[in-house]
């Protein structure tokens, strides 16, 4: 396996996932790295591939006590106050290593790991989820304590899992993942891995979409709170509903949401019922036509 590798990412899901071998774990709102322990350093990696080993170095210096051949996957957070806090990891983030390490002394960062990719003995993503997160446990054990390096919480009781959705978000967690327990890690978007963010019900105006005008894949809205965010993939009743609004008036140019996701812009005028969740990247799932 060569640095960087390609993370598996969860689908959004409206509730949390039933039957057998579904596991759960807290979501944590944070930077998705990915840590590597070679044969002489460590080193982190963003989602996107990035090395972001010079920002998180209080994380990077306890990886140093991992086996050499250990590649983990998990969320960087930052704990303020004791609630958790995406605003200090982005403050971080986009700071001069200077200053990473100035505030690293002031709000240290821990790695929350939820999976292993590679061991000494070599890969393990083909290895199912339930075996992944054994040896996983296994691995962080052998760390001193205490360690920037923690394991998620996961079970797989659905009540234990509703009840840390209903019951955590004033702590600055996001929702619940759900993983199926005998799938591999496979790169990319994947059903096996569902992700339930807390939302709400609000309108929002439509700015635009992806897709052709008569046939939109996905809709663009803007959020009461003036966030502009793409929805999850339209069902064909929807689209056939919003079609012969957005195919009245002519495409407006193109255009990004803040997340950099890019859409044909449309006049406003349209507004739509979405369940929106109030993360930093929206999650938003259209339920009707105004």
């Amino acid at each position: 396996m060569e640095f960087p590798v390609e993370v598996e990412l969860a689908q959004p899901a409206p509730i949390l996932p039933t039957g057998p071998h579904w596991w759960y774990e807290i979501k944590l709102d944070g930077h998705r790295t990915v840590l590597w322990r070679t044969a002489e350093a460590v080193r982190l990696q963003s989602r996107s591939g990035r090395d972001v080993t010079t920002w998180w170095t209080d994380v990077a210096a306890d990886g140093m006590a991992l086996p050499p051949g250990v590649v983990l996957d998990g969320e960087v957070v930052i704990v303020v106050d004791g609630r958790i806090s995406f605003e200090a990891v982005q403050s971080r983030a986009a700071s001069s290593p200077a200053r990473a390490r100035r505030l690293a002394q002031e709000h240290p960062a821990l790695l929350v790991v939820w999976d292993v990719l590679a061991l000494p003995s070599g890969d393990v993503r083909g290895r199912p989820y339930e075996w992944r997160r054994a040896a996983m446990l296994d691995v962080l054990a052998g760390l001193p304590s205490p360690s920037r390096l923690q394991a998620v919480s996961a079970t797989e009781e659905l009540e234990v899992a509703q009840a840390w959705y209903d019951s955590l978000r004033d702590t600055g967690v996001e929702g619940v993942v759900a993983k199926l327990g005998t799938s591999p890690y496979r790169a990319g978007r994947s059903a096996a891995w569902q992700k339930i963010k807390h939302a709400e019900t609000v309108d929002a105006e439509v700015v635009g979409y992806t897709g052709a005008p008569l046939q939109p894949r996905m809709l663009a809205v803007r959020l009461p709170d003036g966030r502009t965010a793409l929805s999850q993939r339209l069902d064909a009743p929807l689209a056939a509903q919003v079609a012969p609004d957005l195919g009245a008036a002519p495409p407006a140019g193109q255009a990004e949401t803040a997340a950099g996701d890019a859409y044909t812009a449309a006049e406003p005028g349209l507004t739509v019922e979405v369940l929106a969740s109030s993360a930093h990247r929206a999650a938003v799932t259209v339920t009707r036509l105004r």
